[in-house]
């Protein structure tokens, strides 16, 4: 006997899970109190920055970004790569729209990065650094 199974089980609906969740404060390395919206979407994208794709297991191959890759290259390459590297991990958020107005300034070891982020609650101003 071989069982049955109905074709509507696989009824699946499709919903925006909020956003709030707790404040992590990078210089102080503590967790204090909570974010929404537009701060949590900001936090959300500089943990993406800080995070290595593909090194822990604890999250999606979509999570994180491939910087390692590019440490070392001509500051030129560092710059293009870089670019399209930051687009794709932050556009697989679904609550970021695009990724645009690259500047770049190089120091001796290091390359700051400043974008623009349109998003579902507005426009964000990130800044990240790159080590080369």
């Amino acid at each position: 006997m071989l069982p049955v199974i109905a074709k509507d089980i696989l009824n699946i609906e499709s919903r925006a899970e909020p956003s709030n969740t707790f404040h992590i404060d990078f210089d102080r390395g503590r967790i204090t109190g909570f974010v929404d919206e537009k701060e949590a979407l900001k936090q959300a994208i500089l943990l993406i920055l800080n995070t290595e794709r593909y090194k822990f297991l604890i999250y999606s191959w979509n999570y994180g970004i491939e910087l390692v890759d590019i440490i070392g290259a001509h500051p030129d390459i560092v710059e293009d790569e870089a670019e399209r590297l930051i687009e794709e991990a932050l556009l697989c958020d679904d609550r970021i729209l695009a990724v645009y107005d690259f500047d770049f300034s190089r120091s001796r070891n290091s390359m700051v990065i400043i974008f623009k982020v349109d998003s579902i609650y507005g426009d964000i101003d990130i800044e990240t650094e790159v080590n080369l």
